[in-house]
């Protein structure tokens, strides 16, 4: 293989590699292994602000990329978040609430292309804020029993209701983006 076509394909190969994370991630949490828990989410962190750099960076962008990077993602937060409800170190309204909203955006950005037949999916604000919640959360979860640091439980409390919070807005937020775009399309045709 030669050197260009794997540096163009690179950032692929690490979101994979994030995907192949997921299975570890839940194994480690399930067995109480916190501390292997918390690195393995860390170096999935990093292993996407990595990706999405070498793409940009390499001119990489592919189309498989686009939809293989939102993927892992939400694997990572979805088994993190499911795991951790089973563990009870989230409360299980929470996950309800944050598999319900993936699901949601999911499962409608999947009705909205077969209907429209053209979606451009961009993040919107709100939603970075709910990711961004959703990783502290978790990382803060893992990290306290995984490097022995303890917080004032407040603090858990506030970021489990501020995510709460941003994962109900943003859901409403993506409906009523996707809403607005089909009666706009309706209208247009």
């Amino acid at each position: 293989m030669k050197l260009s076509v794997f540096l163009f394909w690179l950032p692929n190969l690490i979101t994979l590699g994030r995907l192949f994370l997921v299975p570890a991630l839940v194994y480690f949490v399930m067995l109480g292994q916190v501390a292997a828990a918390f690195w393995i989410f860390v170096l999935a962190g990093v292993s996407d602000a990595v990706d999405g750099l070498l793409a940009k960076r390499l001119n990489s962008v592919t189309r498989l990329g686009t939809y293989l990077d939102p993927l892992a993602d939400k694997a990572l937060l979805v088994a993190a978040y499911v795991t951790l409800g089973m563990q009870a170190e989230l409360p299980l309204w929470l996950v309800i609430l944050v598999v319900s909203r993936d699901l949601m955006i999911v499962g409608g950005a999947l009705l909205y292309q077969l209907i429209m037949q053209e979606l451009n999916p961009r993040p919107l604000a709100i939603s970075k804020l709910n990711t961004a919640m959703q990783i502290i959360l978790v990382a803060v979860v893992l990290g306290q029993p995984g490097l022995g640091i303890a917080l004032p439980s407040i603090v858990v409390v506030l970021l489990v209701w501020l995510t709460g919070i941003t994962t109900l807005l943003s859901g409403a937020a993506y409906l009523i983006t996707w809403g607005r775009q089909a009666i706009h399309s309706d209208s247009s045709r």
